[in-house]
């Protein structure tokens, strides 16, 4: 199979969708892989790289689309890029359809075939290729909110972790997954007086017994959401329905009761946001304001650490990038179930219940997909 890996256009992401490591584990495979010039550069990685792994470079994303079978990429196709996708054409790649209808409708005409990163599951129920992005932006919501509470950014004033005589910021994080348990505990790490909310008894079970010396938790009820975030300095959305819209748990209306200069630091943006406030920023302009509370939105917040998110999602995805090369979708799938749960859409027929659902759109089942 050749494989081809072009540069992310999407602003201010700086992560590729194959590393060195990559290119090379899929030509000793036995595939081709064409990357496109400067692809790997915002991360570290250089033509030469790629050129010493076996990989060919192509100069521009037209060149690469036109000549690999799979797209390897990191975020959703831009529009531009959708325009280069062909019938039979498979796509590997995040996707997160659920709050785009545009794209969505884009893949849909194409007639490729799209597996999610964010969809795809194991056996315990996890989201593989999700965690690392999710792990490393869990760790980097408290750090963006501790500047977004900064003073000069329109924030508090109010320093994370205190100092003698003056107490710490409180921190609210909603959502005790993966994101979630990051936050809390690099949170809890910079000196935060931190609070997790889930609605899952046996998760809330879990981060008491691992994490009760650093962070409390509380059971996520309408009430008890409400009187926390009127107390907290920094609120982080942290929740997660697979595929799905992200749920709005705190409305406009709660802002007022918010401290004046806030900060939300929602990771849910991706999928919508979890804030009904929220819309999707950039790293280059990354914090506005609504009703005097300050919002951190930015729709790719790994790509800030482009080189540790590269390598640790290229660990995550490269055996089922293998799979899908060594066997070609329909067999990979067929053999890995949890890896069908990827498949978003095929051949102009949308696969995932929870996209359909959220934009209204009927879906076929991802196994009636397979076998068309």
């Amino acid at each position: 199979m050749k494989i081809g890996c072009p540069t992310e256009i999407k602003p201010q992401e700086f992560r590729v969708g194959l590393t060195p490591a990559a290119a090379r584990e899929a030509v000793n495979h036995g595939h081709s892989v064409v990357v496109q010039t400067g692809a790997g550069l915002g991360a570290g990685f250089t033509d030469d790289d790629y050129t010493t792994a076996g990989a060919a470079l192509l100069e521009t994303a037209a060149e690469v689309f036109a000549a690999a079978d799979m797209i390897v990429k990191v975020k959703e196709p831009q529009a531009v890029e959708r325009a280069m996708l062909r019938e039979g054409q498979l796509l590997f790649t995040y996707l997160h359809l659920a709050p785009d209808p545009a794209q969505t409708k884009d893949l849909l005409a194409s007639g490729c075939t799209a597996i999610a990163y964010e969809t795809v599951t194991d056996a315990q129920g996890g989201l593989p290729l999700l965690a690392p992005m999710s792990e490393v932006a869990g760790r980097l919501a408290p750090q963006v909110g501790a500047w977004t509470l900064q003073k000069a950014n329109g924030g508090r004033g109010v320093l994370l972790g205190g100092v003698p005589g003056v107490g710490p910021a409180k921190v609210l994080v909603i959502g005790g997954g993966v994101v979630g348990t990051h936050a809390a505990r690099i949170a809890a790490g910079m000196g935060a007086d931190v609070t997790v909310l889930d609605r899952s008894l046996p998760r809330l079970r879990y981060l008491d017994d691992v994490f009760s010396r650093d962070f409390r938790n509380r059971y996520a009820s309408a009430d008890t959401t409400a009187e926390l975030v009127r107390e907290a300095d920094m609120v982080i959305g942290a929740v997660l329905i697979p595929g799905a819209a992200a749920p709005k748990l705190v409305s406009r209306a709660q802002l007022s009761e918010m401290k004046p200069g806030a900060a939300i630091v929602d990771v849910a943006i991706d999928q919508g946001g979890c804030f009904e406030t929220s819309k999707a920023t950039t790293h280059q302009d990354p914090i506005y304001d609504v009703d005097g509370i300050m919002h951190y939105c930015v729709a790719n917040m790994p790509g800030a650490v482009a080189r540790t998110s590269t390598i640790a999602l290229s660990n995550a995805t490269m055996p089922f990038m293998l799979a899908l090369a060594d066997k070609g979708w329909r067999k990979a799938c067929e053999e890995d179930p949890h890896l069908l749960n990827g498949l978003n859409v095929h051949a102009g027929q949308l696969t995932y219940y929870a996209v359909g659902k959220a934009l209204g759109m009927d879906t076929v089942s991802p196994t009636i997909a397979l076998r068309s």
